[in-house]
């Protein structure tokens, strides 16, 4: 027997969907919507319960993260010690630090909380490209909390940390150590700072600790969460290392299964991390753990570094201010091999992309593996695509390609890319979502959390407005409407991941996730609509209470 049907009227509701794009009601049954219209059409559907909860509010459909990880809830483990103010779950604000007095009273206050003097200070979210007009962090600041205990402050792009002495020397980091990715200072010492995974990874039980928070419950519960206070109903977990682990996979899968827990979770493996022989087979074994809130869609390689940390794979004239250290992070003449199988078996493949060198490197890739095995509708995305060329969209479209841009960098860090990192021109045309949407290519924008928070208001606001935290404006032919920025967080990321036939739209069969919202994004003033108030989603006819009620997930300077 199904289940009561509910019938919910709105202010509005944004449904997505043709024939009915603007609707007063939804009728949910057995967690899948039956009705969409007015009332009375939702109640010709048989006997209901009108739940008047959501009457004043403006629904629209569940935002989608199809670029996020599971890395946001890592909060609930390590201390935050950003530049700005980040919201967490429980409705507390963790304020941002923003000089390196502050970080250093901040990290002694937390090495007098730990009693063990052998036990690793670990912190993250820090940023030094923020810090002008100050040296660039190194051990010898952290020296000053502890030259006995280990610390590792990870960066804000999850691509560099800094330790201190202590840490260089639990792992004989030395002046002889032959990595590349060490940062050194005029004399040849390493300097505390570690690039890239091949750097990370020499502290090795630190690093272990952070790889291991991804698939954490304690983490994942907390990451739902802060999807839930910002809307989303469907998040991502890009490039995790599951492959090879199904004993990761099923205790993901038993977290997600929770009634109480409040977000489709769709993982995407990185194949690079796997060391077996049959991919694709490790693929399908994880799939066998998917519920109806945990999916493994797609897979993705990490390919280059951040822009922010000089690490990302740009042309020339490269860099415009500071020391190139781009590398990549898997080596370009292998990629299609590790590509193929996928390819072969109908997996749509996401690829990390911050420069336009490692986008080259990704749609040279594609062609490849198309020419070889043509699929009309394989939905391969480049991810962040930042630096993508108007050449490499035109081709990206020729190839039937997807985009995934990382706009919240334009309010992060548009003005350092502007002043410091690519100069002005590229900074203009960054994440060119205009560009896009002119062409036709399928796009979505992303907040890549915990990178940057959780938050599609404000990734839509980012795209409507492009403006940085100065004020300016960074590309106004790049700016699109806040219609399709909607699109973008909402249909045009389910489609990313494979899951707009379920979720995207509120149409009907699709899952009832909903957002919840105080207004609507497509008639406030385009500068408001991070400020929008959220009631909160529903998930699965489930509603969901938020515990903040702005959309915006940072503290305005």
């Amino acid at each position: 027997m199904p289940t009561s049907t509910v019938v919910y009227p709105a202010r509005l509701i944004r449904t997505l969907a043709p024939g009915t794009p603007e609707a007063t009601a939804v009728a949910v049954r057995d967690g899948r919507i039956v009705a969409v219209g007015t009332v009375e059409e939702c109640l010709s559907w048989g006997p209901a319960e009108v739940d008047d909860t959501f009457a004043k509010h403006v629904i629209v459909p569940g935002f989608v993260d199809a670029h996020s990880h599971a890395t946001e809830g890592m909060w609930s483990q390590i201390p935050y010690v950003g530049w700005f103010d980040r919201p967490m779950p429980d409705g507390s604000t963790a304020q941002g630090i923003q000089n390196y007095d502050d970080l250093v009273n901040r990290l002694l206050q937390l090495d007098q909380e730990i009693d063990d003097p052998n036990t690793s200070l670990l912190v993250g979210g820090f940023d030094p490209i923020y810090f002008r007009g100050s040296p660039r962090l190194d051990r010898f600041v952290l020296d000053r909390v502890s030259l006995t205990r280990p610390i590792l402050v990870m960066h804000a792009s999850l691509h560099l940390a800094t330790g201190n002495s202590a840490l260089l020397r639990k792992y004989d980091i030395t002046r002889q150590h032959p990595s590349k990715s060490l940062g050194r200072d005029e004399h040849g010492e390493p300097d505390g700072e570690l690039r890239e995974p091949p750097a990370m990874s020499l502290a090795r039980e630190e690093f272990r600790h952070v790889v291991a928070m991804m698939s954490d419950p304690g983490v994942i519960r907390f990451f739902a969460q802060a999807a839930r206070n910002a809307g989303v109903t469907t998040a991502s977990d890009l490039a995790a290392n599951y492959l090879g682990r199904p004993e990761v996979a099923a205790t993901v899968a038993a977290v997600t299964a929770d009634p109480s827990f409040c977000v489709r979770l769709a993982v995407a493996p990185q194949p690079r991390l796997y060391s077996g022989d049959d991919p694709v087979g490790a693929l399908n074994v994880l799939r066998n753990h998917a519920n109806e809130k945990l999916s493994f869609p797609v897979v993705k390689v990490v390919l280059d570094g951040s822009i922010q940390g000089w690490t990302a794979m740009i042309s020339a004239p490269g860099y415009y201010t500071g020391e190139d250290h781009g590398e990549f992070l898997y080596p370009p003449e292998q990629l299609t091999d590790l590509l193929r199988p996928f390819h072969k078996a109908g997996v749509t493949i996401h690829c990390h992309c911050n420069g336009d060198m490692a986008a080259e490197v990704f749609l040279d890739s594609v062609e490849t593996l198309l020419r070889e095995s043509p699929w009309a509708d394989h939905r391969h995305t480049v991810q962040h695509a930042q630096l993508i060329k108007p050449a490499q969209l035109h081709r990206a479209k020729a190839l039937g390609m997807s985009v995934n841009f990382f706009v919240n960098h334009l309010w992060f860090l548009g003005d350092q890319h502007h002043d410091l990192t690519v100069g002005p021109e590229r900074a203009r045309r960054m994440n060119p979502c205009g560009s896009a949407a002119r062409l036709g290519i399928p796009f979505s924008i992303h907040s890549d959390a915990g990178v940057t928070p959780i938050g599609q208001l404000h990734t839509m606001w980012c795209a409507v407005n492009r403006i940085t935290v100065s004020g300016r404006v960074l590309g106004a032919d790049e700016q699109i409407t806040p219609a399709e920025a909607l699109h973008a967080v909402t249909l045009g990321a389910a489609r990313q991941l494979r899951m707009d036939h379920t979720v995207g739209s509120i149409e009907i069969g699709k899952y009832a996730d909903f957002a919840i919202l105080e207004d609507d994004p497509l008639t406030v003033d385009p500068l408001a609509i991070r400020d929008i108030g959220l009631w909160g989603t529903v998930l699965g006819g489930t509603p969901h209470r938020s515990t903040r009620r702005r959309g915006s997930p940072t503290a305005m300077p």
